[in-house]
């Protein structure tokens, strides 16, 4: 699973042709959480409350650039990097 972001502690990552709905996986310790990316609600699994808060801000500001690479990986291509959350 291609990994496209992490910060503080957050790894950020997407399947090659994964399932529907546009999603990614957020990974914090032994923590994970599916993201919706069209409206960024957790699919499944769960974070601490600092660790979700940090990855919804981050998405919300890299969400054309989720979309582009959930479109990449759906076509077997790698994902761009996309800048962690300073």
């Amino acid at each position: 699973m291609p990994t496209i972001s992490i910060f503080y502690g957050i790894v950020i990552q997407m399947f090659w042709r994964d399932h529907n709905p546009p999603h990614f996986h957020a990974l914090y310790g032994e923590h994970e959480a599916i993201f919706d990316l069209r409206n960024l609600t957790v699919l499944r699994g769960a974070l601490p409350r600092h660790a979700m808060a940090l990855v919804l801000e981050w998405a919300t500001d890299h969400r054309d650039a989720l979309m582009e690479d959930w479109n990449l990986c759906s076509q077997l291509k790698s994902p761009n990097p996309i800048e962690p959350l300073l």
